[in-house]
């Protein structure tokens, strides 16, 4: 891959929280064996590392629209019956904070409202090397915004995941074969190599 500009590049980490890991309430199973990999991208770059975490509401009444319904559904991962430490992200990450900083996010792309484009902007960065879960909702979502903002997109492959096989399987062939020049796929070990400073 071409090399990457250290100083221009940032970490987004999405979603490695206590509530998707394997005794969460919404548990993305092979979480863990992704875990070593954006602990390892982390460790390379915290000042420049971004998490998100996904934010329930206190209830399902207070989101808009068909999310009232995805919550009336899903009512146990509510604020008000979800514990807080569920929102917190998994133990090995949280050592990073600060320099990392932590964005929380109420729906699935975390450039949804403005504030890390914002953030990214005053930081000049060109180029997100995107981790974490999941590969088919919100590393999808922020993945295709990332584009639409024009940004270099790095899909660290062996540093996301899902808690669809099916659904990860057929989002990588899609990465790959409709998005071949806008989202480029790396592993853990090439990005880090091709980190430059």
């Amino acid at each position: 891959m071409r090399p990457l500009p250290s100083r221009r590049v940032i970490h987004l980490c999405l979603d490695m929280q206590v509530m998707f890991g394997r005794d969460g309430p919404w548990p993305t199973p092979w979480m863990e064996r992704v875990l070593p990999k954006v602990t390892a991208l982390t460790g390379r770059m915290p000042a420049h590392t971004i998490f998100t975490r996904f934010i329930p509401p206190m209830r399902a009444t207070d989101m808009p629209g068909m999310w009232r319904e995805f919550y009336r559904k899903w009512s146990k991962v509510t604020r008000q019956r979800l514990p807080a430490e569920c929102l917190e992200l998994l133990p090995p990450l949280r050592r990073f904070v600060p320099p990392a900083v932590v964005f929380d996010k109420f729906v699935y792309s975390a450039f949804a409202d403005g504030r890390l484009a914002s953030h990214l902007a005053e930081h000049s960065a060109s180029t997100l090397l995107i981790s974490g879960a999941e590969t088919d909702v919100c590393v999808l979502a922020t993945v295709l915004a990332a584009v639409d903002h024009g940004y270099r997109v790095v899909l660290v492959t062996d540093a996301i995941c899902s808690s669809s096989d099916e659904g990860h399987d057929a989002l990588m062939r899609m990465y790959t074969n409709r998005f071949d020049i806008q989202i480029e796929l790396a592993s853990t070990e090439e990005a880090l190599a091709a980190l430059e400073g």
